[in-house]
């Protein structure tokens, strides 16, 4: 790998040293560093955190272009490059001593009065939560065409395997292996005590998550976001049908070290 584009978060590289020092090591060794990203860029590295990584994902979406990120930020597992391997991170791309994982992105279609929307694609998650005063939302939650159960909550969490150790964890969700092929449906503070866990689904399968009925004289308001932006606002009987996108994210992975490992350096719980 000779030619790359850096893609940099300056909130997280202040002064843009890191991403200077980068270029300059790169061209050093007989490399090219493009401004923009065109047909000849063979590997994207983004300099910042996980977020940085889901913003790049959706800038470049199509582009098949695998990515490798430095993590700029505390907690990565998108970013796999710390700060101290940065050095060793670039030889062994240019060696092409790295290897290619494709991760499974979700497709959601916002459903508006009826109007089906451009779909939106995200590799974490799709999250609907409510916005502004402090209601439940009752969800609707078909499963391929049929009901599969209704929720009173706070939001729900669609994830998918390399989302799981985002928002999904931190509602009581599980890890999933990042390279499964599954889609996960986690609710946010449930307040039915019989539906308050996670179902995991095919990636095959067709998601419904209808806002169900407000209650009387009561006006809330929902957002759904993918991947923490682009928020969408549903009203009673709007719904996001989600599956699993025909695109994917490539991303470079340089050692061996397996997702459990990770998982213990990242999160010390194994």
């Amino acid at each position: 790998m000779k030619i790359f584009h850096i893609y940099t978060n300056l909130l997280k590289d202040t002064g843009g040293e890191t991403t200077a020092y980068i270029r300059n090591y790169l061209e050093e060794r007989g490399c090219i560093c493009k401004d923009q990203v065109d047909g000849t860029v063979e590997g994207i590295i983004v300099l910042g955190g996980d977020g940085t990584m889901l913003r790049a994902a959706g800038e470049y979406l199509g582009r098949h272009i695998p990515m490798i990120g430095v993590n700029l930020g505390t907690l990565g597992y998108l970013a796999e490059v710390e700060q101290d391997q940065i050095e060793t991170a670039l030889d062994s791309l240019i060696a092409d001593k790295y290897e290619v994982e494709s991760r499974m992105m979700l497709s959601g279609i916002p459903v508006i009065a009826g109007e089906s929307m451009a779909p939106m694609i995200a590799l974490n998650d799709i999250v609907i939560t409510r916005k502004g005063a402090l209601h439940v939302i009752n969800f609707n939650i078909y499963v391929n065409g049929q009901l599969l159960s209704t929720y009173n909550a706070d939001g729900m969490i669609i994830s998918t395997p390399t989302g799981s150790t985002a928002y999904n964890l931190s509602a009581g969700g599980p890890i999933v292996e990042p390279k499964a092929r599954l889609i996960l449906m986690t609710p946010v503070c449930s307040h039915t005590l019989v539906n308050d866990r996670t179902i995991i689904l095919s990636e095959d399968d067709v998601i419904d998550v209808e806002i169900g009925r407000f209650k009387q004289d009561e006006e809330q308001e929902v957002d759904a976001s993918f991947d923490g932006r682009h928020p969408v606002n549903l009203n009673e009987g709007d719904k996001i049908r989600i599956i699993r996108s025909d695109k994917a994210t490539k991303i470079m992975k340089l050692s061996k070290v397996s997702f459990l490992d990770t998982l213990q350096k990242k999160m010390r719980v194994v």
